[in-house]
């Protein structure tokens, strides 16, 4: 891609996180009541499994499977991919971990002190941005840039995560909205980083060999 279209990429991207983020905050209240009066016993203990195996550990574990069975078959494409897939993942639950700390924004659930509050390290003040949805988003946007037409359909996945956490009162709407651009932006830095090393190379066919 040529220096000044890529220029021109970058600033569109910009220009719609910075909309997604200023929108995702003026609905966090919206969302937040719409959630409350929807919430059933049965769809509260679904999403609670959600978000128990949606952390980093199940991706993780997840990809170092899946990776040991590509090398198993020789696939090395695979392999590398997947490596990128849980370095991404690691990445961005870091970097989500340490914006979290700094800022100190309180849980929907928390009553007192809601807000941000400065570095904190107590759970309930750790909600901007949501862990598991940057490291999911990461983890399968991985293979959306290298594959986009499985990679595409694999974010379902992050997204139904990134509800989860909304939906058990752990996050905000502006919480996974900025994760799931921590992720997204993880995902991209570390597939290109791979593919200028000729380790992963962008597929607009969709299609990056099987397992």
């Amino acid at each position: 891609m040529k220096p000044g279209v890529a220029c021109r990429w970058w600033i569109v991207a910009i220009a719609l996180a910075l909309c997604a983020m200023a929108g995702s905050f003026a609905f966090d209240s919206v969302v937040r009541e719409w959630i409350v009066l929807h919430q059933t016993p049965r769809a509260v203990a679904f999403m609670r499994a959600v978000s128990r195996y949606g952390d980093w550990p199940s991706h993780i574990i997840l990809g170092a499977l899946l990776a040991a069975i590509a090398y198993a078959k020789g696939n090395k494409q695979w392999v590398r991919i997947l490596v990128a897939m849980m370095i991404a993942c690691a990445i961005a639950g870091a970097a989500a971990r340490v914006v979290k700390v700094s800022v100190g924004r309180a849980r929907p659930t928390v009553r007192a002190d809601a807000g941000w509050n400065g570095p904190r390290l107590e759970a309930k003040y750790n909600a901007f941005p949501s862990g598991h949805t940057a490291s999911s988003t990461a983890f399968f946007g991985v293979v959306a840039f290298a594959a986009w037409r499985i990679g595409t359909a694999l974010l379902v996945i992050p997204l139904l995560i990134a509800f989860s956490r909304m939906y058990v009162g752990a996050h905000y709407l502006s919480d996974v909205v900025a994760a799931a651009i921590l992720g997204l932006l993880t995902a991209w830095f570390v597939a290109r980083l791979l593919s200028r090393r000729g380790a992963t190379a962008p597929q607009t066919s969709g299609r990056i060999g099987s397992l």
